[in-house]
């Protein structure tokens, strides 16, 4: 028989499976020559440029809208203004950093003299052009870092003496607190009166009175030491001397602020009464002070 043979036919390039589902996401950003990609793609999907910029470029375009940003923000200047102006007619900047102007050699110059002021000779505060030296240059310029460490250190060694003796709670901590505040509060608010009826013209500030009306945190921190380490005795020792300490401080220091302020005066009617009413104004606040001292501490010490 004759067989034809049929050539073989030549198979077809291969064709890739069908996909089973179709890739509807967005193509690749192209890439650059070394392989970065180009500015403008948003991985949102959305392309740069779009609805949501061209409004933000629209708002800003808008005379109005970029006139009430004008507007808000010199309000806002002014307000301020106001604020700073009114804060510092109340409370100067400058003349309260004067009182937290300090070192540690003052504080404990200071220190020691609170607690041994019976050596001390010169109580004079110095002035360099009318203008007093500040507390780290003068050791007898009033300050307020000394009260403020005082009066924390005072409520943080209360915490402590009421839970030796289980009484501690937040609410009994912060009427301490509280009331040994308002009696340094009380206490300077009946001195400015006092000196105001007496018409007394001293350089004596609401931030000196505050200085030295806040010395005797420092007594009471050692008075309650003293209780909770010797007892009721050593309570009462270092009551004594705390207290004595601070009256001989505190009229000597007020009797240079007070009665120095006579020359400037001392004319006119009932002036030969001035000297001794302030006088007695300042033996009554130096008398004042073991009262407050114990009436804050002795409810500590059992």
């Amino acid at each position: 028989r004759n067989f034809q043979i049929k050539p073989r036919a030549r198979a077809g390039p291969h064709t890739r499976d069908p996909l089973l589902f179709e890739d509807t996401s967005s193509a690749a950003p192209p890439m650059n020559n070394q392989g970065y990609y180009t500015p403008g793609y948003n991985m949102g999907g959305a392309p740069v440029g779009g609805p949501g910029d061209a409004g933000v470029n629209n708002l800003f375009a808008d005379p109005m809208a970029s006139a009430a940003m004008m507007y808000g923000s010199s309000l806002a200047n002014q307000g301020k203004d106001i604020v700073n102006k009114e804060i510092s007619r109340y409370v100067s900047v400058n003349k309260l950093k004067y009182f937290f102007a300090v070192d540690s050699k003052y504080v404990m110059r200071k220190l020691l003299l609170l607690m041994f002021p019976y050596t001390h000779q010169d109580w004079e505060v110095r002035y360099h052009r009318d203008t007093p030296l500040t507390p780290r240059h003068d050791v007898n310029a009033p300050d307020l870092y000394i009260p403020s460490m005082a009066f924390i250190t005072y409520i943080l060694l209360a915490g402590v003496a009421l839970g030796i003796q289980k009484r501690f709670s937040p609410e009994v901590l912060g009427l301490c607190a509280s009331t040994a505040l308002v009696w340094v509060v009380i206490e300077v608010s009946v001195m400015l009166l006092c000196l105001y009826i007496l018409s007394v013209h001293s350089d004596l500030s609401v931030f000196d009175l505050f200085a030295y009306s806040g010395y005797k945190y420092v007594g009471m921190i050692f008075t309650v030491l003293g209780g909770l380490l010797f007892g009721s005795d050593g309570y009462l020792v270092v009551l004594t001397w705390s207290s004595c300490a601070l009256m001989f401080f505190i009229v000597r220091s007020l009797k240079m602020k007070i009665l120095s302020s006579l020359s400037h005066d001392s004319m006119g009617a009932g002036a030969t009464a001035k000297p001794r009413l302030r006088l007695y104004i300042t033996v009554a606040t130096a008398a004042f002070q073991p009262i407050i001292i114990y009436w804050l501490t002795s409810h500590l010490v059992r």
